[in-house]
């Protein structure tokens, strides 16, 4: 179906009709998902937990970046649902809450990656 705006640029408007997007509250939790993941330490960070889980000694090491730094971040991966954390002795054992978000990352930075080879 063509159609001539105000303009005068005529356009295409598919033929067939728009998905039916889900309701606003699913995006603004998507959003704000998607707003945590959106920090290249927690990149890393759900990175090195889609295997297993880890404490924060071993996610420092893996990181090389400083402690408090790591906790800054996983406290926000924690508010945000991303990871949980189960004490164990006297540290706390991190671990993703879903591999969906694993998932996600790996495809953001697969696809970051085609851009740069």
């Amino acid at each position: 179906m063509k159609t001539v705006s105000t303009t005068g640029h005529e356009h295409e408007h598919p033929a067939t009709p728009s998905p039916e997007l889900p309701p606003r509250e699913i995006l603004d939790t998507a959003g704000d998902l998607l707003r945590a993941l959106a920090a290249p330490v927690r990149i890393a960070l759900v990175l090195q937990l889609r295997e297993s889980a880890r404490c924060v000694h071993e996610l420092v090491d893996a990181l090389e970046v400083p402690q408090p730094l790591v906790s800054q971040h996983l406290r926000i991966l924690k508010a945000a649902g991303v990871v949980a954390g189960e004490r164990s002795g006297r540290e706390v054992m991190y671990r993703l809450v879903d591999q969906h978000l694993a998932e996600i990352v790996l495809a953001a930075v697969t696809h970051a990656g085609e851009d740069v080879a």
